[in-house]
């Protein structure tokens, strides 16, 4: 009975599918995501939003110190035309491993900063306004106050024995200082008979 029913409408053309090739819905997505796909792969359109373009491209990448605490962590300074355009961790520092604390990523605010004194100011003592100076004139002031200084205090004896030290001065080093920069310090301190070196990191 079923084949004859199935004869009976194929003759009279009711309910036959007349374009057999004709896809399914399930094959009409399917073709329709690989083509949109591949158009996206092909295209540097298509991927644009997922690839923005490097703020630091094209810039000069130095490897630096972070100036705050006595950690020490490496940072990634890149400049563009004499100014600084970003920084980020030093990831082949053996320290921090590319890693920054809040301070550290924020970095540039200190440089790029309108409030950064970038000029010499001087206050004289018992003044009440600070004047501005040039680097010149407060090398050579330090210069003279140093010798000054040390030549007043210079001890070549204790209590009998050879000294050749002073304690009025003191030396103080910084975080931002590598141990190429700070042996050289020390060393220039020693010789003018400091006995008074700290380093920021111990305290």
């Amino acid at each position: 009975m079923k084949d004859e029913s199935e004869d009976k409408l194929n003759a009279e053309g009711d309910d036959v599918d007349t374009n057999p090739s004709k896809p399914t819905r399930r094959q009409f997505l399917k073709g329709l995501t690989t083509g949109t796909v591949a158009l996206g792969a092909l295209t540097q359109s298509g991927c644009a939003p997922a690839v923005p373009a490097l703020k630091t491209k094209g810039a000069t990448a130095t490897t630096t110190v972070c100036p705050f605490c006595g950690v020490g962590c490496g940072q990634v300074v890149s400049t563009r035309g004499g100014k600084v355009i970003h920084i980020e961790g030093d990831p082949g520092h053996p320290i921090s491993e590319g890693t920054l604390c809040s301070k550290g990523a924020a970095g540039i605010q200190v440089v790029n900063n309108s409030r950064r004194l970038q000029k010499v100011l001087y206050r004289k003592p018992n003044g009440a306004k600070w004047e501005e100076k040039s680097w010149d004139w407060a090398f050579e002031r330090i210069a003279a106050r140093v010798k000054e200084t040390r030549d007043k205090t210079f001890q070549t004896t204790v209590d009998g024995r050879v000294a050749n030290r002073t304690e009025a001065i003191a030396c103080l080093g910084g975080s931002a200082l590598d141990n190429e920069e700070a042996y050289p310090l020390a060393k220039f301190m020693r010789a003018l008979g400091l006995v008074y070196l700290e380093h920021q990191a111990r305290l």
